[in-house]
């Protein structure tokens, strides 16, 4: 991956708009953060109905409380929780640290599969409390398109946090399989477990043999005794 296994662009680079806005994750984050607001401001513009015999404001889905103010609570913290995640993908080319870039990536993918999961669960209540709503409690049919509206983004919100998860996940594998990104990684030149590799001794002259000097083991300081027979002198 360009710049490095743990995120696009070059560790303690320049901030570059262009590529970042070209990112998958970047994608889904604004995306994500779009149906946020929708899902909070459906709920929270025309969520709360009045009724003629009532004076407190009631809940559309079904008159529950607990049911817009979970939209409502859901919405606005992802909302923020993308911003924030926005945020750390315009600081994360400036990040240096291996260990920092890998719990940068480790957050992404325990916070998104979290936000997918509470997406989820919203999705399955406020389209319970929807469906067990009784007519005779909205006869206008009022705020009846931002109830579905919600119900809608909120089913949607669950794939792109999901993506969300996946595409951190895909960054974390290719830079635990990177090894220059690896706690483990020694430079070659380093490693005490490589072969020593010849000595090259510099050269003087001209060097007919064409060995370039290389270093020769010296001979035996013990020569070898001479052979056949040898005259004493007595």
């Amino acid at each position: 991956m360009e710049g490095g296994a743990y995120g696009a662009g070059k560790a303690g680079g320049a901030f570059d708009p262009y590529t970042l806005v070209r990112q998958p994750h970047t994608i889904l984050r604004v995306v994500s953060w779009v149906f946020s607001i929708v899902v909070f401001g459906s709920i929270v513009n025309e969520g709360y109905l009045n009724s003629p015999s009532e004076s407190e404001e009631f809940c559309i889905y079904n008159r529950n409380p607990n049911a817009c103010g979970y939209g409502v609570t859901v919405g606005v913290l992802a909302f923020l929780t993308c911003l924030l995640y926005l945020a750390l993908d315009v600081y994360f080319p400036q990040i240096s640290s291996v260990k920092d870039r890998k719990k940068a990536v480790l957050s992404d993918i325990g916070v998104s599969a979290f936000w997918a999961f509470l997406w989820f669960v919203g999705f399955c209540y406020l389209a319970n409390q929807w469906q067990v709503s009784k007519p005779q409690d909205n006869l206008l049919n009022e705020g009846t398109d931002a109830a579905r509206a919600a119900i809608a983004f909120s089913f949607l919100s669950i794939f792109t946090w999901a993506g969300q998860a996946v595409l951190a996940f895909q960054r974390y594998q290719i830079g635990a399989d990177s090894a220059l990104f690896s706690q483990d990684y020694m430079d070659p030149s380093q490693d005490s477990s490589m072969p020593y590799a010849p000595y090259v001794e510099p050269s003087t002259g001209p060097d007919p043999a064409g060995m370039g000097g290389t270093y020769q083991q010296p001979a035996s300081t013990f020569e070898p005794e001479p052979q056949g027979y040898q005259s004493q002198g007595y």
